[in-house]
């Protein structure tokens, strides 16, 4: 979370290139410091290396689409991106599954020659891309970004789900929080009065970026729900531990061959509609789960509906807009609000269903009634879609856009 608008400030700067050249380097040098790690204290420094570098990868490479493509192909091409993403959902679980087998350093050894190829090609094939060193650094920003993202990434993940208001009460958990509800009106103002700020709150002004921000946070509620489906197959379907993780491959790959039909569309009927039409299948998904969950087949077909209602909330269509709402030169800090606000929503969701599932004792009424709620979410998901511009304006607005930059 602070490496993604850290690395995209940084590729407004110096550029697209360069630096998605040192997002690959550095997840790389994370991936080696993690095989070599001779203490957990090393292994945790390289898994933020690697989380620095990562942050940056899929921001500057949608801000790269931005700038290469022409409005009407954007969407194909940040399909293509999305189905990728959703490719490596149900290839690295299975894969990580067999490596498993015989060693876990080869989790990261897999990176090293991956990230090698990326490399090479980065050199080669990309675009070169300007340099902008008038921009200011925005230190402050980045440092009560900092403290705040730690803060509520730490309360909340001290939070006993099981134990929920006990423990939120406690000395681990609400001083974390407060500090980080805090600090948010402090980083506004410190961003607004920023010459060059790392969060363009500027963008908030604008009423799609605000419909589009409110919706990647259910997005978040959302994505966090399906962490929970193993558990709730194990409750429901009487599983084994092994064969329920597999009850997610509906959903991972129906994102998967979803994403690029997604990215075609968006070019053809415009992204308010694609993002109605997947937040409602995301809503009759989470109904169904929530309150049909003994039938094996429902269940499937559950989630292959929250798989398609995920292809567009967390796929191409939201940063489509942002592309399309973002100035030109600030394409890869608009990428990165999406990210953030979505990884809000990841963390909020995992604590909040996990509380509901806890109260509950982990029977399977605790996981109806968040499946339940969270359908609730995706309803006001698709209220708001609901009023994003139709294509006609999202072209009026892609044109002049292109034309500027």
């Amino acid at each position: 979370m602070i490496g993604t608008p850290l690395m995209a400030k940084l590729s407004d700067i110096y550029g697209r290139k360069s630096i998605y050249i040192l997002d690959i380097f550095l997840f790389a040098l994370g991936s080696l410091i993690t095989i070599t790690s001779f203490s957990f204290e090393m292994l945790l420094l390289g898994r933020a290396v690697q989380g620095i570098g990562a942050g940056g990868i899929f921001p500057v490479a949608n801000a790269f689409i931005g700038d290469i493509f022409a409005p009407d192909k954007r969407g194909g091409a940040l399909g293509i991106l999305s189905s990728v993403w959703g490719l490596s959902s149900v290839l690295g679980p299975v894969l990580g599954g067999l490596l498993l087998n015989y060693s876990w350093q080869l989790f990261f050894i897999i990176n090293l020659p991956i990230a090698a190829a990326v490399l090479i090609g980065s050199v080669y094939i990309l675009p070169k891309s300007e340099k902008n060193r008038n921009i200011i650094f925005d230190w402050y920003g980045i440092i009560i970004l900092g403290i705040m993202v730690i803060s509520l990434a730490y309360g909340l993940n001290q939070i006993n789900t099981n134990n929920f208001l006990v423990s939120i009460s406690s000395l681990a958990v609400w001083p974390f929080l407060v500090i980080s509800f805090l600090l948010l009106p402090i980083l506004w103002r410190v961003e607004q009065l920023a010459t060059d700020p790392l969060i363009q709150v500027e963008l908030f002004k604008n009423r799609e970026v605000k419909l589009i921000s409110s919706i990647s946070i259910g997005t978040g509620l959302v994505q966090a729900s399906t962490v929970f489906v193993p558990a709730f197959v194990i409750v429901a379907l009487s599983f084994s531990t092994a064969n329920a993780s597999l009850m997610l491959m509906p959903i991972v790959l129906t994102m998967a061959l979803g994403a690029p039909i997604i990215g075609k569309l968006l070019d053809k009927f415009g992204s308010r509609d694609i993002m109605v039409t997947g937040a409602f299948s995301i809503v009759i998904g989470l109904f169904i789960m929530g309150m049909f969950p003994k039938s094996f087949y429902l269940f499937i077909l559950a989630g292959v509906l929250i798989g398609v209602g995920m292809s567009t909330a967390i796929g191409s269509p939201p940063r489509y807009i942002m592309l399309i709402e973002s100035p030109p030169k600030e394409r890869a800090s608009g990428q990165a609000l999406i990210n953030i606000i979505t990884s809000v929503g990841q963390l909020m969701g995992g604590a909040l269903i996990g509380a509901v599932i806890g109260s509950y004792a982990g029977k399977i009424g605790g996981y109806q009634l968040a499946y339940i709620s969270i359908g609730f979410v995706a309803i006001a998901m698709t209220i708001l879609a609901i009023g994003l511009k139709s294509k006609k304006d999202q072209l009026k607005t892609m044109k002049q856009s292109f034309k500027q930059y």
